[in-house]
């Protein structure tokens, strides 16, 4: 039975997962490398729960006792008592086997793993792992907190029971789960990323502005907001790092990454978390690049 869960990585989707693990009566253990990263997510956290609060999805009381659930830290031996851990570091298969390696000899025997990875196969890193029976993917939405849809992935070698588990999780955790098999990408990514990428083409080709493209798309085809501005918010360097695993991953030229993108990525112009990508976030209002 899950009771403590671990997460690995205090970004963005780490903080976003131990947020909606805690407020669902979980014991939480986030860590990272980076202290200070790690003080930004519990102010993170605290502030998307206040939101919550104002919005009347969760009670003061509510918030309180999910944040004394929640402890930090930046030392990866403190996961040796939990029963399951997610990880949720930047989207790079090195990194993630290099995590998986340091953290096996460190856990329970039966504790259970997940890799929040958007596009890598779940095969693939459970093999860095001593336990691939015991592995699996399970891909949050962003925001976290917002996003109903958790993908759920085996690996080849996941058992039957790992997989109930967490799939009980999810649905505890208020999600809905979505099974995928292990292909690049999953469904997602698959189907949203090469839409981003061909808008991109759009831009690159001079078919349409920033502006004109992201209008279309939202007033045309009825999306909540544009694709390039989805883009931004993702962060133009997650969007390339999925492309390229799809044009590695099924050798089809439909999924080559745009120039443009790998330019910008080049230049360190990364979407909202640099404050520029295909919008200038430096102002008072987001402003287009192109």
């Amino acid at each position: 039975m899950i009771k403590t869960i671990g997460v690995i990585g205090a970004g963005q989707m780490g903080n976003g997962i131990a947020h909606v693990c805690a407020l669902a009566g979980y014991d939480v253990v986030l860590q990272d490398i980076n202290a200070e990263q790690l003080n930004k997510a519990l102010e993170t956290i605290g502030g998307n729960m206040n939101r919550q609060v104002a919005r009347g999805k969760i009670s003061e009381a509510d918030k309180a006792a999910a944040l004394t659930r929640i402890r930090t830290s930046n030392d990866i031996r403190v996961f040796a008592e939990t029963d399951f851990v997610v990880e949720a570091a930047t989207e790079n298969e090195a990194v993630k086997k290099k995590i998986f390696a340091d953290l096996c000899p460190v856990l329970k025997k039966d504790a259970l793993l997940a890799t929040n990875t958007s596009s890598i196969s779940v095969t693939r890193l459970a093999s860095a792992t001593d336990r691939p029976e015991k592995f699996m993917g399970m891909h949050f939405m962003n925001p976290v907190p917002v996003m109903a849809l958790v993908e759920l992935i085996r690996g080849i070698a996941t058992d039957e029971d790992t997989f109930r588990q967490v799939r009980e999780l999810t649905v505890k955790l208020g999600k809905q789960p979505a099974n995928s098999e292990d292909f690049p990408a999953f469904i997602v990514n698959r189907i949203l990323l090469p839409m981003i990428n061909e808008a991109i083409y759009t831009l690159y080709e001079g078919v349409g502005s920033v502006e004109a493209i992201d209008t279309a798309m939202r007033l045309g085809a009825n999306h909540p907001m544009g694709p390039l501005q989805l883009a931004d918010f993702i962060g133009l360097d997650t969007c390339l790092s999925i492309m390229q695993v799809l044009y590695e991953g099924l050798a089809d030229s439909k999924y080559r990454p745009c120039p443009l993108l790998v330019k910008y990525v080049e230049a360190g112009w990364l979407g909202r978390k640099t404050n520029r990508g295909f919008y200038d976030y430096r102002g008072e209002h987001p402003t287009p690049t192109r």
